[in-house]
Parts: structure tokens; C-alpha cells; sequence
């Protein structure tokens, strides 16, 4: 490539925005080395700008995001058809143009890639929750996950008797609508802030997606899209999974990027709210991770534990497991392998395991409350 050639590349202004993709590994790596860096980043800059944007988007009652999503294909269609007639209109400029429509892609993934890197890249390498909080985990027994399953059995069984049930006795949510119960999401979790100060409140609800029942076939009960700092959820998936899901996703909107982090945050949102279903929300969804890591362990034990259940409680897992069935196949499988990249690609070594992992805070926290 010549002097000449050069010169006329670099005159096309879009072409600086490719420092963006040095920059945002730079910054990636920075927080990966000093996660003090991070801490402070999720602390301060992150809490100003994800307030903001979320302030901005929370203004319309359904997801941004959803809505951008749909405008992908006919916008990348449209820029696709401009571009060729660009390039057929004026022969003598077919180079430099070429140069312009070939470059947009790359320009335009050197952005995405920083502003995810500044979103919530950095935040995974923040301190952890355990490590904020002074939760103690560490190595347990199998005595100790059985005490801790039996507790939770027995707060499950217990509140299931005070939720509403369908005419087959499977638990049913009293909300009239997704959006009041995004609400009661948001009112439980902004009073967690007075116990736990990095959990700041002021965000907006989650959101119900349009096209849930396409996110329970790609698997999905939950995204959190950090380039419109909206918590999205899918509301066709079983009603007691619901309030756990929502309180998970706004989890990862105050900066708490791991999935086990995630869902111990929002088993701590649905045991302080008032409302009965989110606490049931929240106690079932620590009850499933407990006690497959129990089963694992020991399955007798696993087993006798799952046969204490209240009905209910075993009518709704049941009810859950036949929902996810109808969804089994290679789409949800190819979601599940990006995901389970995306996790390993963000320091989360174990993958989809990782989920699994809440089960240590959970025994963290039954440990100081026990003692």
C-alpha cells in the first residue's frame, strides 16, 4: 500500500474509532490485574453512568433493547443495499468508498467491544460479594449442606402455604400484570442498600420482553443488556421462577456481574421483601441449588430432603421440569454453548457451573446466622 493510499485510508475519520479495541483490552486487563481497580470503578464511575442511561431507558415502559434487536436485520439489509449503490454510483471513488463500507464493520465492533468493556467488563473482576460483605466461604461438609438443606426445605414448605395456586395446584402469582410485579422486584430490592451499601438503590424495574416465549426456546429467563442498562426478563417461564429471575438480572444492574453472585443477591432481594410470593420466589430458587449440590454429594440424602417438600412445592418442580421439557433441542443447546463461552470468556472459569457456586454463600451466611 502506498504513501498516497495510506494517507487517503486514514482521512476516513471513522478509522481512529478502531483505538477503541486497544484501549478497552487495556482497561479489560488492567482490572483483571488490579481488582481494587475494578472495586473502585464499579463503585463510583460505573454507579454514575449505569444510573443514568437506566434513568434514560426506564422512561419507556418497555425494553430498548428488544426493540433494537428487532431493527438489526432490516438495518444491517439497508446498510448493505446503500453501500452497493454507493459503490456503483461514482466509478472513479469505488476504492475510497469501498474502504469506508469494509472499515464500518470493524469500526463498529472496536465500539460495541469498549462499551461493553466500561458497562460491565470491569466489573467482573471487583471484589467479590463474600469479600464485601465479610461472608466466611470456605471449604464444608456434607453435615453442614444437609443442615443447611433442611432449613431451607423446611422455609420453602412453609411458605408455599401461603401462595395462590391454579386449578392443577400449581403455584400461581397474585400480580395483575408482569409490570406490578417488576415493581414489587425494584421495592424489595432498593431496601437491601441500608444492609448492603454497594447494592444501590434507585434503578428501574426490570422489563418484561415481548418475545419471551423465543427466549424460553434459546433457554433464557433473563438478560441484563449493559449498552441500555435494562434488566430484561422472560415472563412465560413457570410464576414462581419470576421474582428470582428479575431480582437476579437487576443484581448484574448494580454491577455484580457473576452468575453465582447474582443469584445469592436475589435470594437475599426475595427473603426482605413482604410480599410472600418473592420470598417463596427467592427460598426456592436457593432451595434447587442447595440440594443438587447435596444430591451430587450424597444422593440418599438429597433425596430424603426432596421427599420432606410441602405437595405444592413438589407440584411446582414438577411443573417447572415439564415446561422446560417442550424446549429441549439443538437451540437451546447452541444457546447454551455461548453462554457457557461468554461466561468462560469473562474469567468465570467453570462455565454454567458457576451457577453453582451460590450454594458456598449460602452456607457463608447460614454460618453467621447459625452461630
Amino acid at each position: 500500500m502506498t504513501f498516497r493510499s495510506l494517507k487517503k485510508l486514514f482521512s476516513l475519520r471513522r478509522i481512529w474509532l478502531l483505538l477503541l479495541l486497544p484501549l478497552s483490552l487495556l482497561l479489560y486487563q488492567l482490572a483483571a490485574a488490579f481488582p481494587s481497580f475494578a472495586e473502585w470503578y464499579a463503585r463510583y464511575p460505573y454507579r454514575f453512568l449505569s444510573r443514568g442511561i437506566n434513568w434514560l431507558t426506564g422512561l419507556l415502559p418497555i425494553s430498548l433493547a428488544e426493540l433494537l434487536l428487532y431493527l438489526l436485520i432490516p438495518g444491517i439489509l439497508v446498510w448493505l443495499i446503500v453501500g452497493i449503490v454507493r459503490l456503483c454510483r461514482i466509478p472513479q471513488q469505488r476504492k475510497r468508498r469501498l474502504a469506508g463500507f469494509l472499515l464500518t464493520p470493524f469500526c463498529t465492533a472496536s465500539v460495541l467491544l469498549f462499551a461493553f468493556v466500561i458497562t460491565c467488563g470491569i466489573n467482573y473482576s471487583r471484589y467479590s460479594f463474600a469479600e464485601v460483605c465479610g461472608l466466611p466461604v470456605q471449604d464444608s461438609s456434607v453435615e453442614e449442606l444437609y443442615s443447611l438443606n433442611v432449613e431451607l426445605a423446611k422455609e420453602v414448605s412453609s411458605l408455599r402455604e401461603h401462595v395462590s395456586e391454579d386449578e392443577n395446584g400449581v403455584m400461581k402469582t397474585s400480580f395483575s400484570s408482569s409490570g406490578e410485579k417488576a415493581q414489587q422486584a425494584r421495592a424489595c430490592y432498593d431496601t437491601l442498600e441500608a444492609d448492603y451499601p454497594t447494592l444501590t438503590a434507585g434503578y428501574s424495574a426490570p422489563k418484561a420482553v415481548l418475545a419471551s416465549r423465543l427466549m424460553s426456546w434459546c433457554d433464557i429467563t433473563g438478560i441484563f443488556i449493559p449498552f441500555t442498562f435494562e434488566a430484561n426478563v422472560n415472563v412465560d417461564v413457570p410464576d414462581y421462577s419470576q421474582p428470582a429471575t428479575m431480582c437476579h438480572e437487576l443484581s448484574h444492574l448494580r454491577g455484580y456481574m457473576r452468575e453465582d453472585e447474582a443469584n445469592f443477591i436475589a435470594y437475599l432481594a426475595c427473603r426482605n421483601s413482604e410480599n410472600v410470593e418473592f420470598q417463596y420466589s427467592g427460598a426456592m430458587l436457593a432451595f434447587v441449588y442447595a440440594n443438587n449440590a447435596l444430591y451430587s454429594a450424597d444422593r440418599e440424602l438429597g433425596q430424603e430432603i426432596f421427599d420432606t417438600l410441602h405437595p405444592g412445592v413438589q407440584r411446582d418442580f414438577a411443573y417447572n421440569s415439564a415446561y422446560w421439557k417442550q424446549f429441549e433441542g439443538p437451540v437451546s443447546e447452541i444457546s447454551g454453548a455461548v453462554n457457557d463461552s461468554y461466561l468462560k470468556a469473562n474469567g468465570q472459569d467453570d462455565g454454567v457451573k458457576s451457577y453453582g457456586r451460590m450454594v458456598d454463600l449460602l452456607l457463608a451466611e447460614y454460618r453467621v446466622h447459625s452461630s
